[in-house]
């Protein structure tokens, strides 16, 4: 007798819809999923289209309850924020997959493919793939309703300066703007003696005091005023101000240092001429070319102030000019200059060729004088000077005249001047009509000094052709290598940055 062995590969067997009567593999519920879909629906509950806020004016997206977050276009971080919105509806069912469906960058819409999966009739499982609409709605944030408010600040950064010209601020600005130091700031406002900076915090006002304390020498204080309180939760709501004063003096001023600072920088003369302001004083002694840098602190230690005001220089044209050799340096002398060269030079003001009077005295510019040059420099001996260093002074001490620098045709150097500077977006309470000469000034110092120039951000001037680095008067002129190309960048609304989506 032979037994017949069972296959063990069997089929399952089908059963008839009860709905429809189609074939249908066996399950809970014994439907086929096209009924079972009809009957029931997965996503109800689940809204299908959702708005979100989103501000134009910082690139960032609403987050509640309070919070605003910077996500790029169909990034992670952006489909988190919209699976947040739909939180609680999601939560009665399982999330299975989440992406983003392309959209237009600028048509205000943000579309989302969820694919969910719940449990139905009698333990049978159904999963439904939809798309949920999300509305981009302008709102702006509270941090741009103060910024545009411009009168809602909690610290400001008072910045002074007791001086008659602004070069020192000129060179601060362009410092600011090379370093960004203006990105948090609400507003700035130039009256005629300063600038005040406001920002939304405390921390960033002190960081603008940070980096005026390493640019430029000056000193401050602060103080806080109460502007209300909370005694139930201990908190408190402070307005700071800072008060920053810069040193009193700027580039090209004649100083007189008291003896025991002129002592201490070398056993140089008391009378000095500033020769650049960084994040030190630079002085030169024009009869024995020593330099000294003075910081913020030895400053206020030992103060002192400009002789001349800067309207007092005189123009005098150079009569004789002869190089000093060989100079007998005293004991204990500082530090000489390699870059000038002293001169001895008589001189005689351009409104006095009627006359034979002539001044003799020693220069730092004995490099670039020739006879007939015209030069700008201080009459000390007609200048009525009110200072206790210089009343102390013996008469044979004080020169006749201090020089200053060469003149140059200023309407030519404007004519061929093919680069320019930017400046900061600031509120003015009145425009002095000596601001242009002074900033005139100020970019004609940026020219002949190659030192402050590295820290300064030129950029070309496409409307004035390029000539050579020199003039015919040999005037000094900012070289092509050192000029930038002033160029408007902006992304693109898909870029890494996140540009806006409301244009």
């Amino acid at each position: 007798m032979e037994y017949m062995t069972e296959s063990t590969d069997r089929s399952p067997g089908h059963i008839l819809c009860c709905e429809c009567g189609v074939p249908i593999t066996p399950n809970p519920a014994n439907i086929c999923v096209a009924c079972l879909r009809s009957k029931v629906d997965i996503s109800q509950g689940i809204p299908k289209q959702v708005s979100i806020s989103f501000c134009k004016q910082c690139q960032r997206y609403f987050q509640p309850p309070g919070t605003w977050v910077q996500c790029t276009l169909e990034s992670r971080e952006l489909l988190a924020l919209c699976l947040k919105k739909l939180k609680a509806p999601l939560s009665k069912v399982r999330l299975v997959d989440a992406g983003f469906v392309w959209t237009e960058p600028h048509s205000k819409r943000l579309k989302v493919k969820l694919t969910i999966q719940k449990e139905v009739m009698n333990g049978a499982i159904l999963q439904q793939v939809f798309v949920v609409d999300y509305v981009v709605q302008s709102q702006m944030c509270g941090d741009c309703h103060r910024v545009e408010a411009k009168d809602f600040w909690k610290a400001v950064v008072q910045v002074r300066q007791k001086t008659l010209h602004k070069k020192t601020f000129y060179y601060l600005e362009q410092l600011i703007l090379k370093y960004g130091m203006y990105q948090n700031t609400l507003r700035i406002k130039e009256i005629h003696d300063g600038l005040d900076f406001y920002f939304s915090s405390k921390q960033h006002a002190q960081k603008m005091v940070e980096f005026l304390q390493c640019t430029v020498p000056c000193r401050y204080k602060a103080s806080q005023r109460l502007i209300s309180q909370d005694i139930h939760s201990n908190t408190y709501n402070y307005k700071s101000t800072f008060s920053v004063e810069i040193v009193p003096i700027c580039k090209d001023n004649v100083v007189c240092l008291s003896p025991k600072l002129a002592q201490s920088l070398g056993n140089m003369n008391q009378i000095c001429v500033c020769i650049r302001i960084t994040s030190a004083i630079h002085l030169i002694d024009p009869n024995t070319l020593q330099v000294a840098d003075i910081d913020g602190s030895t400053f206020w230690s030992h103060p002192f102030n400009s002789l001349c005001h800067p309207k007092q220089l005189e123009e005098f044209i150079v009569m004789e000019c002869s190089i000093v050799q060989n100079l007998k340096r005293s004991a204990g002398a500082g530090t000489v200059s390699k870059k000038h060269t002293l001169g001895e030079v008589w001189v005689q003001k351009t409104s006095e060729m009627n006359t034979d009077k002539q001044y003799f005295c020693r220069t730092h510019l004995g490099h670039l004088l020739n006879p007939g040059d015209l030069v700008l420099g201080f009459d000390l001996a007609n200048c009525n000077l009110n200072d206790e260093h210089v009343n102390k002074m013996k008469s044979d001490r004080v020169p006749d005249v201090v020089l200053i620098k060469k003149s140059y045709d200023r309407s030519k150097r404007q004519r061929r001047r093919n680069w320019k500077l930017k400046e900061l977006a600031r509120d003015r309470e009145n425009v002095n009509t000596d601001d242009e000469r002074q900033y005139q000034d100020f970019l004609e110092d940026l020219e002949e000094d190659e030192a402050i120039r590295k820290n300064v951000n030129i950029y070309r001037d496409p409307t004035i052709p390029v000539e050579s680095d020199t003039d015919d008067e040999g005037a000094p002129r900012v070289s092509l290598a050192e000029m930038l190309e002033d160029l408007h960048i902006s992304l693109d609304a898909t870029g890494e940055e996140g540009a806006s989506m409301m244009t």
